[in-house]
């Protein structure tokens, strides 16, 4: 593959991360209450003040990542904005009625107080993140204590008790693995463990565990990637047993090729790349418009979310993480040339021009369907991880070159 293309790319990529950057240190920060908007127009303009715990813990880890790993986003704004979100989150994010005195809000007022909670572990997951990411950048081993001590509570919800959750046990509500569940651990494992040889000692069984839950999501005799299965790994009956979601099995892949590469296991490599990145791609490309469905049924039903034709901003920006770290790790040609071709759809259809960052909701036809730029679901998150991981294995692909 030609040196310049990939030049270009990272070029490209490179003026994308810091337009995006830009966007959010301008627009979302309150300097009266401290956090983060997430809630932001395609201008700009702050539509709604309502702060969504996961999305303020999704921005101070990436923040903090930016700061400690890329030299020209070493910059005083950057880490104050990090350190005020984390100490937003550290007030008023735990709820402290709530019975767990680690259970997170899911929503806050601008103010921080609690408008919602989830049963689910997604809020205190990326709690865990924000605040090592943040003890990394800041020395404050308080925080670190506290992520690992959150850690602690994660696993006990998810392999011993979940009632702390709040989750009722209804009798005909089968016990399901869905596969955000090992797959957000997985990735709190290798954000713990980074640099910590005791650590990675403390979590190396919870992550071999991670990655067979998450192989569990390999059905109908290697053919297909499912969202849902059993606590055993067999189907699930219904719409919940034959959901798939391309992206988020793109994101495991490129989840499970990290941890291949840490524990230099080709195996997992191979599985990896066949059935979480080539596959889901396969399934799940439109050959119609371009761009990856945002759901599909894998026996060909309709499915029952509404938005499942549309082309979503997160399932592209994994697709370009999973295809360029699978080619930066085996040299397969043929992962590269899918790597440009979600590139070329990507790089053509999300980018707004005029006002910076990108749109997040496409129509299957890939025409702009909601213009904001930040909701309940869209942060700093997806983007600027894609660009900043993206730059950096071509850094390293193109050093290679030299």
């Amino acid at each position: 593959m030609s040196v310049v293309k990939l030049e270009e790319c990272r070029q490209h990529i490179r003026a994308q991360l810091d337009s995006v950057v830009e966007f959010w240190l301008k627009y979302s920060h309150d300097t009266e209450h401290g956090g983060f908007f997430t809630c932001i127009g395609r201008d700009g303009k702050v539509y709604d003040e309502l702060k969504y715990v996961w999305l303020q813990g999704r921005q101070v880890w990436m923040y903090c990542r930016l700061y400690r790993s890329v030299d020209r986003f070493r910059r005083p704004e950057i880490l104050e904005a990090a350190k005020a979100g984390g100490a937003f989150l550290r007030k008023f994010a735990r709820v402290s009625n709530s019975g767990n005195q680690w259970k997170c809000a899911f929503c806050l007022t601008r103010d921080g107080k609690p408008t919602k909670v989830q049963r689910t572990i997604f809020s205190e997951c990326f709690y865990v993140m924000a605040m090592d990411e943040l003890s990394r950048v800041t020395g404050d081993e308080e925080m670190q204590l506290e992520a690992e001590q959150m850690m602690e509570q994660l696993i006990y919800w998810v392999r011993e008790d979940s009632s702390g959750l709040g989750r009722p046990q209804l009798p005909g509500d089968v016990p399901t693995n869905s596969m955000a569940v090992p797959m957000m651990l997985l990735c709190l494992v290798q954000q713990l463990s980074e640099g910590r040889l005791e650590t990675g000692r403390k979590y190396a069984e919870l992550g071999s565990w991670c990655v067979s839950q998450i192989q569990q999501h390999i059905q109908r005799d290697g053919t297909a990637i499912l969202e849902n299965v059993s606590l055993a790994g067999a189907e699930l009956p219904g719409c919940l047993g034959r959901l798939q979601n391309p992206g988020h099995a793109l994101e495991a892949g490129w989840f499970l090729l990290q941890y291949a590469a840490q524990n230099h296991n080709k195996e997992i490599q191979r599985t990896a790349i066949e059935k979480f990145v080539q596959l889901p791609y396969e399934s799940g490309w439109d050959e119609e418009y371009g761009g990856l469905f945002y759901f599909l049924d894998v026996d060909g039903h309709c499915p029952t979310q509404l938005e499942w034709s549309m082309k979503l901003w997160w399932p592209h920006s994994e697709a370009l993480v999973a295809f360029l770290m699978a080619y930066s790790q085996t040299k397969q040609p043929k992962l590269l040339e899918r790597f440009f071709k979600v590139y070329e759809y990507t790089f053509s259809h999300f980018p707004d021009s005029n006002s910076g960052e990108w749109f997040g909701y496409l129509t299957q036809e890939g025409k702009v369907a909601l213009d904001f730029k930040g909701g309940p679901f869209k942060g700093f998150f997806h983007v600027p991880r894609c660009l900043y991981m993206c730059e950096s294995i071509l850094d390293d692909l193109l050093a290679e070159k030299d």
